[in-house]
């Protein structure tokens, strides 16, 4: 049996409380044993405090004990295909690796990427280099 993510991140969209953007977001994170995490964006007053529904699902995973993945999907209302940010481009791939990242708007339109095309140097320890190095 094939699990619908784009069908499981719609519906964790309609779960975002966005007041101030009015761009809800659901995410849908499966997990290598079949098991999948959904979130929405989760907006505050002072934006700082605002959590992507990527970050959200992949907490959930993580303090469920989780830590093997195979794929995310995301859906936004925007009529442009919108990628994540950049904070969860980072954590996507410091808790996931090299994902397959499925970006979805309601109007149809689906692009697939890989985490790392979205952030080709990431911080961590395979990218410190000396000075001086090219």
């Amino acid at each position: 049996m094939e699990i619908d993510l784009e069908k499981l991140a719609r519906q964790a969209r309609n779960n975002a409380i966005a007041p101030f953007s009015n761009f809800q977001v659901g995410a849908a994170l499966l997990t290598t044993d079949g098991i999948v995490f959904t979130g929405c964006n989760i907006e505050n007053a002072t934006f700082g405090l605002t959590v992507c529904a990527e970050r959200v699902a992949l907490f959930k995973a993580i303090s469920e004990g989780k830590r093997e993945f195979k794929k995310i999907t995301i859906v936004t209302d925007s009529s442009k295909l919108s990628l994540p940010c950049g904070a969860c481009r980072q954590l996507l791939w410091e808790f996931c690796g090299d994902i397959e990242v499925e970006i979805v708007n309601l109007q149809g339109g689906v692009a697939f990427k890989r985490v790392k095309e979205l952030l080709p140097l990431p911080f961590d320890k395979s990218n410190f280099f000396e000075p001086g190095d090219k």
